[in-house]
């Protein structure tokens, strides 16, 4: 499909197409850098995530059908939000007692380390409403996400910003001023690393990946951050791994509402947790 630029359906109705010397050739090296361990992914330059067709290349992160439990967890919780919005409201409860004190138009969301901006785009793609800025270090990766935002005609409702997690450099957004923070970041310690696998560690971004000796280091720095850039009654929202499952519930020890939500194997994938 990738060298002939055609879908499944051309594909399979066509057995007899044979390729030419030049379709030849092309598939002869993909197949040579498929061997050699570069991600099928990285050798067409695509990868799909919530239904989405994202360019990827070596400058980011490739989307993880794991992920998407990250963009499911902010639906939900937002979900949640606005329904107890309505009863607050339907109960005559007053915004200063109410536990959602975010403002009725409108809502702002931070994608901390967006690389591809899958997650960015999911959101934007499920809530036309919000407002998100999403952030990474890399410059490459950056130029990758927008255009992704563009080719999906969303770069409108997306501000992407060069910065460390949340020091974005923008007047625009005050301390206080998010409903989510979101990130997928690193969390694969560098004593781990044997037990990844060869084309992730030899193929994929390294800081993209691995975060530190024990894989919290990111996190343990981004969570007083969200702790500043939040709303009250704000959500943090993160992906993580089992082998730090028991760490991050540590460091989120002052949050309230603290969540760990499993993959479909089982494995500790999500961490949540409210601002006080």
């Amino acid at each position: 499909m990738f060298i002939l630029n055609c879908d499944r359906a051309y594909l399979y109705a066509h057995p007899e197409r044979e390729l030419s010397t030049d379709e030849r050739l092309r598939y002869d090296a993909a197949l040579a850098e498929r061997a050699r361990g570069v991600p099928a992914q990285y050798i067409t330059g695509h990868q799909e995530f919530w239904g989405m067709d994202l360019i990827v290349s070596p400058a980011v992160l490739i989307p993880r059908p794991e992920t998407e439990h990250l963009v499911e967890a902010v639906l939900e919780l937002h979900a949640a939000d606005l329904r107890q919005r309505t009863s607050d409201l339907k109960h005559g409860t007053t915004a200063v007692t109410s536990k959602v004190q975010r403002p009725r138009s409108g809502f702002r969301i931070a994608d901390v380390g967006t690389g591809s901006g899958c997650i960015a785009l999911a959101l934007a793609k499920e809530l036309p409403q919000a407002e998100i800025y999403a952030t990474d270090i890399s410059a490459a990766a950056l130029e990758i996400a927008r255009a992704n935002a563009a080719r999906h005609q969303l770069q409108s409702r997306i501000h992407f910003r060069e910065a460390d997690l949340l020091a974005i450099p923008d007047p625009a957004v005050e301390n206080s001023s998010f409903d989510f923070i979101v990130s997928n970041p690193p969390y694969v310690g560098e004593s781990e690393e044997d037990q990844v696998q060869l084309e992730v560690r030899s193929f994929e971004p390294r800081n993209a990946v691995f975060a530190g000796r024990t894989g919290s280091e990111v996190i343990a720095r981004l969570i007083p951050q969200a702790q500043a850039a939040l709303r009250p009654g704000g959500w943090l929202v993160m992906e993580i791994s089992g082998t730090i499952a028991a760490e991050v519930r540590r460091l989120l020890v002052t949050w309230t509402d603290i969540q760990i939500r499993p993959d479909l194997q089982s494995i500790p994938r999500v961490a949540q947790a409210r601002k006080g």
